[in-house]
């Protein structure tokens, strides 16, 4: 538990909220995108597997830069510094269309969005619910990406670039809202414990400062699946014979299918905790996108991309939140951006090699749910630990 701060207020939380789904557009787009750069910039498999990898590993390195300085520097000056390198890099997109400089190009573009989704998410993990505040930035993100799938594909090459750049330009007049610095210090929390007779008291305990470095391990290799398959899962269909259409129908309405997630998540986390319902989580997601590697049809398709949209959510609400409940301060918070786009670049790069080696698709979500599986083992570890040490943090909500 933790006290209401100025990280509460409606304008931190709003503003926030619209920031990450600004600074996360890439990654939700990336199917979308991929292909475009496939079709209208006629870049191989491999080389969309290497620029996608890019401009998401820049949004690691971004994530970094800002966990350093978060804590030191005032917030608006970073989120000014962040959408100035966005708005460079993203002009020049539109300049310089061949692969080698496009490729260094979205190190860039990553880098900026990588230091403003830090911030954000550091922002939300203030609150004094952080579960509830990353439940309704996945509610935002089920209809977001539903509509950046349905947008993006009507749109040019170029035009897609400019409309990252306004996104970033539209929020600026509502950089005031950010709070400058955090209130509270990393790696000190507050939980509530249950005495005999039912009584309750609020104990002070600090986290070593392990438990959060494990826990970003666990999204890393959480986000190589995600990656790898969110990157290729439209170009794979393709591959199978799939019809394009059907498939640019599913992207959309499975999007909307994160609802579901966003509306039971953070009832199954209030009656059984962070802990359980993500090992469950990550052991369902191995499953629906290994069970790919076996073939692709109509019908297993539908129910992959459907069940991955839902343990999506279900898997960043645990695990954004369970960092969040041990950082309050936002150090650790703004590095899940840094390990979610670390995974990112590791996940469609081992993707591209796979492919360049001509081990086929199969190969492709083999890897995605061996990835899926470390992060479940990691995770799971630790949760074993904090039941013998801290136990009403195991359980956390």
């Amino acid at each position: 538990m933790h006290p209401r701060t100025v990280f509460d207020g409606w304008r931190s939380i709003s503003i926030a909220l619209y920031m990450t789904l600004v600074g996360y557009a890439v990654l939700v787009g990336v199917p979308v995108i991929s292909t475009a750069w496939v079709e209208l910039l006629g870049f191989t498999e491999e080389q969309v597997g290497r620029v996608a990898g890019a401009d998401l590993g820049g949004l690691s390195l971004g994530a970094v830069v800002a966990a350093l300085l978060v804590g030191r520097m005032n917030r608006r000056f970073l989120v000014l510094a962040s959408v100035a390198i966005v708005i460079v890099s993203n002009g020049l997109c539109m300049v310089y269309v061949d692969y080698e400089t496009v490729l260094w190009l979205r190190v860039g573009a990553g880098i900026g969005s990588g230091i403003y989704t830090a911030v954000a998410v550091a922002t939300l993990g203030g609150s004094s619910n952080p579960a509830r505040a990353y439940n309704l930035m996945l509610f935002a993100f089920a209809f977001s990406q539903a509509l950046e799938m349905q947008v993006l594909p009507m749109l040019s090459m170029n035009g897609i670039y400019l409309a990252f750049i306004g996104c970033y330009v539209v929020g600026l007049p509502f950089l005031r809202w950010i709070p400058a610095q955090p209130v509270d210090r990393a790696l000190e929390v507050d939980l509530e414990v249950e005495e005999e007779g039912g009584k309750h008291r609020v104990v002070h305990r600090h986290v070593p400062a392990w438990v959060p470095w494990l826990v970003l391990a666990a999204i890393f290799f959480t986000y190589i699946n995600i990656g790898a398959y969110w990157t290729y899962i439209e170009l794979a269909t393709i591959d199978a014979g799939i019809d394009n259409h059907y498939v640019g129908r599913l992207l959309v309405w499975t999007s909307f299918f994160s609802l579901v997630g966003c509306a039971v998540a953070t009832v199954i986390s209030n009656r059984f905790g962070l802990a359980r319902p993500l090992l469950l989580a990550l052991f369902s997601m191995a499953a629906i996108v290994g069970m790919l590697a076996f073939g692709i049809n109509d019908i297993n398709i539908l129910i992959s991309m459907f069940s991955f949209n839902l343990l999506w959510i279900f898997v960043d609400v645990y695990q954004m939140s369970t960092v969040a409940n041990v950082d309050h301060s936002g150090a650790f918070a703004s590095l899940m951006p840094g390990a979610q786009g670390l995974g990112q670049i590791v996940g469609p790069n081992l993707a591209a090699t796979q492919l360049g080696a001509g081990l086929g698709y199969s190969s492709v979500f083999i890897m995605c749910s061996a990835a899926a599986v470390t992060g479940l083992l990691i995770y799971g570890a630790m949760y074993l630990w904090l039941r013998r040490s801290i136990p009403a943090l195991a359980e956390a909500t």
